[in-house]
């Protein structure tokens, strides 16, 4: 069970609505312990490739342990600062979809981390975000610093991402599309 959704999120659920095809590049800004990076990197296929990206050690060696164990081979981990310039480490407009599920909660940069999704992001790539509901602060993380689904729209706007919809992203969290111009 991932630790940063208790369970509350169903990864297969979200990625069904995300229009995920093989061969895509997908970064896992993030990631954690890859809850959502294998299930990801099984619907792309082995054409396809993953980047799981995550401040924590700890979170990429749990991803490549899973990984081996599920004998998924098309994900590349890497330590990264979402936060600081090019923190993720990849190129500029190289990934078609940029996955960022339950991070923003957490850091007071939040603008930081979305203009390093747009940089990654090639033109007319999707921009995922999901997170915690602001409504619902019984449920889930105690600690951090939630937005409202317009709070997170708003600072995707800002940074020229054009919004494309609201998905099913479970009771406690909220889903929304973008993509980069």
């Amino acid at each position: 069970m991932e630790t940063g959704t208790g369970g509350f999120i169903n990864p297969e659920k979200v990625i069904a609505q995300l229009n995920v095809k093989p061969g895509m590049k997908v970064a896992d800004f993030g990631c954690g312990h890859g809850y959502f990076t294998l299930p990801i990197a099984k619907a792309i296929g082995q054409e396809g490739r993953v980047w799981a990206i995550d401040v924590l050690s700890e979170a990429l060696e749990a991803v490549r342990s899973r990984a081996q164990l599920e004998g998924v081979v098309n994900i590349e981990t890497a330590r990264g600062d979402l936060e600081a310039p090019n923190g993720s480490k990849l190129s500029d407009g190289f990934v078609d979809l940029v996955l960022l599920h339950n991070v923003l909660f957490q850091s007071q940069k939040k603008s930081a981390i979305i203009k390093e999704a747009k940089r990654v992001l090639k033109t007319g790539g999707v921009f995922v975000l999901v997170d915690w509901r602001k409504d619902l602060i019984t449920i889930g993380p105690q600690d951090g610093w939630r937005l409202s689904f317009d709070e997170a729209r708003a600072l995707a706007q800002e940074e020229s991402f054009v919004f494309n919809k609201v998905f099913e992203a479970g009771e406690y969290h909220y889903g929304l599309i973008f993509i980069k111009p």
